[in-house]
């Protein structure tokens, strides 16, 4: 295996825990929830359960694809999967193609199964990975479903990073042909607009996972790997993870779920992720952060007090479960709605949703 890719892995780690967030908002600030002061509901009666492409998770969190593919990681991806078993909380693992390429690393991943043995867990490679080397990596870990990635900006700023990104939509389908498990299609932190979600929509994927602006910068991280003095434009490049989920789900067939991550930090973020339409939302810093400077009981116990938050905020919106999170009242305003008035999607049915 060449060392770049190993390095780079630690490097991913090092600076998604050293940079901040941004500087581009995920838009989750223009979005707000209509209080209801008649819920009609009690607390036991709050169901926060859900389901990607047919598979049960208990809670509406995923622990998203971060790392993986270099032997200084493995403790930190055993930790996660030991973090995902006592929460029962889905996750992803990083990048398989290191383990494709170098048999060497396999442990990196494959103890993330040996630690949470009968948890949900996502394989994850990027679109140019034919579809043979996808169902390596989904036996590899024994996964339920694969993560397909799209990061052309994060490899245009990577020094060593691709250059062609001609078939992705092609390659794509042929790994949903070929595979035995749900195809999830992510991008990883610049979104994904209306017209790109249509046609992933008609090659047979089962969920699309938002990956918007405001949250970890992999451009910001590869600028920092090579020393390099981007823009602030450039570092806001993307749709900002809120937009892109109201651009989704204006063209997303029912029968698809989404997957909104990309700055989800609060509780009241991943409320908001949901009543736009998310089925289930995806995080990975802030774990990873409580994990690496903290220990597991702290993570564990901040997580219990985070899935109540969410429970609060469920009752307080009237909503007994994820689905019906769907179906509350909202008011999109500021750039967010200026932004999707001018792509022609009317804001003004979130407001008056019942």
């Amino acid at each position: 295996m060449t060392g770049w890719r190993q390095s780079r892995k630690l490097d991913h780690i090092k600076y998604s825990l050293s940079l901040a967030d941004g500087p581009g908002a995920s838009g989750f600030a223009d979005i707000s929830l209509v209080h209801n002061c008649l819920p009609n509901l009690g607390w036991d009666e709050l169901d926060i359960s859900s389901s990607i492409a047919g598979i049960s998770i208990n809670n509406p969190l995923i622990i998203n694809a971060i790392t993986g593919g270099a032997h200084d990681v493995t403790t930190l991806n055993g930790q996660i999967a030991e973090f995902a078993c006592h929460t029962h909380t889905a996750m992803a693992v990083g990048s398989q193609y290191a383990a494709l390429e170098c048999p060497e690393v396999l442990q990196s991943y494959k103890i993330v199964r040996k630690k949470n043995p009968d948890g949900i867990i996502f394989a994850n490679l990027g679109a140019y990975a034919t579809p043979k080397q996808a169902q390596l990596a989904v036996e590899m870990i024994d996964a339920q479903a694969i993560q397909i990635h799209l990061n052309v900006a994060q490899e245009l700023i990577m020094t060593e990073g691709d250059r062609n990104f001609s078939g992705y939509l092609a390659n794509i389908a042929s790994i949903v042909d070929h595979v035995h498990v749900p195809v999830i299609v992510k991008e990883v932190g610049c979104g994904i607009a209306k017209e790109q979600a249509k046609l992933l929509a008609e090659i047979g994927i089962k969920a699309i996972d938002v990956g918007g602006m405001g949250g970890t910068n992999f451009l910001a991280i590869e600028a920092a790997r090579s020393q390099l003095d981007l823009y602030p434009e450039t570092l806001c490049w993307g749709i900002p993870t809120a937009i892109s989920a109201v651009e989704i789900m204006s063209v997303l067939p029912k029968h698809m779920d989404m997957i909104v991550s990309g700055g989800i930090r609060t509780s009241l973020d991943v409320v908001k992720s949901l009543a736009l339409g998310g089925i289930a939302t995806g995080m990975a810093t802030p774990i990873i952060r409580m994990l690496h400077e903290r220990d597991i009981e702290y993570a564990m116990s901040w997580f219990d007090n985070f899935l109540r938050e969410i429970k609060c905020y469920m009752l307080l919106s009237g909503a007994a479960n994820i689905n019906n999170l769907a179906k509350v009242p909202m008011v999109i305003t500021g750039y967010s709605k200026e932004w999707l008035m001018a792509r022609g999607i009317d804001t003004t049915q979130y407001g008056t949703r019942k």
